[in-house]
């Protein structure tokens, strides 16, 4: 499409001189024409582009309208041409019945009866101009979109680890028999051996698969729970995978995500280590205790090393990406929630806009998925509401057990704020949740519950001084009292192999030790277990939300504002939120730039930069600028949900975001 022809008007008006005149009004709008005279020269000037196009019903009465609606039909997806029908008779079917069929064909098409008004004319094209420079809009936001997703698609197919995403088929019993391949990156086929997956079965390509497989994605399917293990693969060819495998696809659906790598050559390396272990063994039954104890005490190490090394492993390869990931969905997020916002195109195209939406939210949480096992955050202990955090995790800790566990909640009444962190109190909430679930197979009942308990002087356990119980107690199996010496020791689990890691209690006890308070233990074989956190009271309070004020999105000066990132989308999304928000923008691609920048642009109010970029960071570039401009606003902006590196009383946000999270952000200064 040519530039300067993207607004002008088509006339078709092939008898008397109705296309001079309209002409001639439009002209005099400020409204460039082109006349037509045949319908054939009229389809070839729209493939040139236009704005819209002002036709007579006579012009088209008798045409071959053939070339029209082929044109009509090629229309992109952001594209609905607007079309101004001049009748004789109007546009209604009681008075022109005819103009059904071209309302059917031209579909964005506004009828005017002759004679009219020029005024008329005028308003008329005024605003189909307005509704194609929307479209044009939309048609560069969506372009901005593909761009964005060719970008995730690149990094998504270089990743080392295979990936694949499934869909769960079950029989009329509930039983997973298969599955379908939705999705599977190229070292999915490098890893597996099996090319070309996408939208076949997995019993079609290998008749002989393991039915464990299907149980244990079938699981996750129903359960939403992730599950992290290794697992033989025999009729793949005596291989080994490490997996990481979670919920994926739209809520009801049975779709799951499976991260995994393998693994073959150090399980191999493994076994060897075992079996030499073993002569060594045999070769040492006659040694003395003190021995076999060491022996065994090095055992321990070494799995406990594995374990560690898995867990670190998978960090890492998510933890890498992290910052990759966001950049790419915060100019995606962005544009999209400002084309939502502002309700732009028809109502099929706002349809479009919407399932973009959607898709975005459910990568963002995809991303927050992968992500999960690899944070690594300080401890913030604040005042927390005790009852209000467990009320508001009770759907998911019910959503988690199933419906074969009754979930009961008992928080007593008038908690004083207890000092903790609510983010790791809801992780070790969540974990002991897990624990009982897995003691309770055949189900039973989960009662979490909440009160007051003060501790004396003769406590061994405990400081002095009042404290919140917060237990967790379950139906199940229970525990022996060897068992519940060892509980809290690293890696140590009664579950099977790659059920767990042993790490869950462990960090619960450790948890509750670095608060202040403690951990407790009361179990019985066959009757069930109570776990119980101790959590010191505090005076202060808790925090309440802050009441962030309405934004005025209207032509309000907020002053200068400079954003700072190496990632051009990134930067023109921030910039556009900012603009809009009432800042006079400058941008700046890295640190350096910007500290040019700000000694030749005159004053800037705010300084909003990315935090990982080449040469100095976010948070150097702060730095300098407290030093040499005091009152300058700063929001460091980071891939990271917990970013090395920012000191604390340094404002933050977090990749991806919205304009309304910008704004809340702002608005906290």
């Amino acid at each position: 499409m040519i530039p300067h022809l993207s607004e002008r008007a088509i006339i078709l008006a092939p008898r008397g001189r109705d296309a001079i005149i309209a002409a001639s009004i439009l002209e005099e709008a400020a409204i460039r024409s082109t006349i037509c005279s045949s319908l054939p020269d009229f389809v070839g000037e729209l493939q040139n582009g236009a704005g819209f196009a002002l036709l007579t019903e006579e012009g088209l009465r008798t045409a071959d309208l053939n070339p029209l609606a082929q044109w009509l039909g090629a229309q992109p997806e952001w594209s609905d041409f607007p079309f101004i029908l001049l009748t004789q008779k109007g546009g209604g079917l009681e008075r022109n019945p005819a103009a059904k069929r071209f309302l059917d064909m031209l579909g964005n098409v506004t009828f005017v009866e002759r004679p009219f008004h020029p005024t008329t004319l005028v308003s008329l094209a005024q605003s189909a101009l307005r509704g194609r420079r929307r479209q044009y809009d939309a048609r560069a936001r969506l372009e901005d979109l593909h761009r964005g997703a060719d970008k995730y698609r690149s990094l998504f197919e270089s990743i080392e680890a295979g990936f694949c995403i499934i869909d769960m088929v079950f029989d009329v019993a509930g039983t997973p028999v298969d599955y379908i391949f939705v999705e599977a990156n190229p070292a999915f086929e490098r890893q597996t051996g099996l090319q070309k997956a996408v939208g076949k079965s997995m019993r079609a390509m290998v008749p002989g698969h393991e039915q464990h497989w299907f149980d244990v994605y079938g699981d996750i399917a129903r359960t939403g729970e992730p599950v992290r293990f290794e697992q033989h693969a025999e009729a793949l060819g005596d291989i080994w995978y490490d997996v990481y495998a979670f919920k994926a696809g739209e809520p009801g659906s049975n779709q799951v995500a499976v991260l995994f790598n393998d693994v073959s050559e150090r399980r191999r390396m493994e076994i060897a280590i075992r079996e030499s272990e073993e002569r060594l063994r045999r070769l040492n039954e006659t040694l003395e205790e003190r021995v076999e104890e060491r022996t065994h005490a090095l055992e321990l190490a070494q799995e406990a090393l594995r374990q560690s090394q898995k867990l670190e492993s998978m960090g890492q390869l998510t933890g890498g990406v992290a910052h990759d990931f966001n950049n790419l969905l915060t100019p995606i997020v962005g544009s999209l929630d400002l084309l939502y916002r502002r309700g732009v195109g028809t109502d099929r195209e706002r349809k479009l806009i919407e399932g973009a939406v959607q898709s975005a939210d459910r990568a963002r949480t995809l991303v927050q998925r992968l992500l999960a096992f690899a944070r690594r955050q300080p401890l913030q202990a604040t005042a927390i509401d005790i009852g209000k955090l467990v009320a508001d995790l009770a759907h998911l800790i019910a959503s988690t057990c199933g419906p074969r566990i009754r979930l009961d909640l008992a928080i007593a009444d008038d908690l004083p704020p207890a000092k903790a962190d609510a983010n790791q109190i809801e992780m070790a909430l969540l974990n002991l949740a897990v624990n009982a679930r897995d003691a309770m197979p055949d189900g039973g009942v989960l009662t979490i519950s909440a009160t007051q308990e003060g501790v004396g002087e003769s406590s061994a356990r405990l400081a002095e001084g009042a404290y919140i119980h917060l237990a967790v107690a379950d139906t199940g199996t229970g525990m022996d009292a060897e068992t519940i010496a060892k509980a809290v020791e690293p890696f140590f689990t009664t579950k099977g192999i790659g059920q767990g890691t042993g790490l869950g209690l462990s960090m619960v006890h450790g948890l509750a030790a670095q608060l202040g308070g403690g951990l407790s233990i009361e179990s019985e074989v066959g009757r069930g277990t109570s776990i119980g956190l101790w959590l010191p009271v505090t005076e202060a309070l808790p925090d309440q939300p802050v009441e962030v004020p309405e934004m005025d999105f209207g032509n309000v000066s907020r002053g200068t504002a400079m954003v700072v990132d190496d990632e051009d989308l990134v930067r023109a999304s921030t910039a556009h939120m900012l603009s809009e928000l009432g800042y006079r923008v400058i941008e700046a691609y890295s640190a350096e730039n910007a500290l040019i920048l700000l000694d030749t642009s005159g004053p800037v109010d705010l300084l909003v930069t990315d935090h990982l970029m080449p040469g100095l960071t976010g948070t150097d570039l702060a730095a300098r600028v407290r030093l040499l401009k005091p009152d300058m606003r700063v929001l460091v902006v980071s891939g990271y949900a917990e970013a090395q590196g920012i000191p604390a009383d340094l404002p933050r946000l977090t990749k991806p975001f919205k304009q309304s999270d910008l704004a809340t952000s702002l608005a906290q200064f």
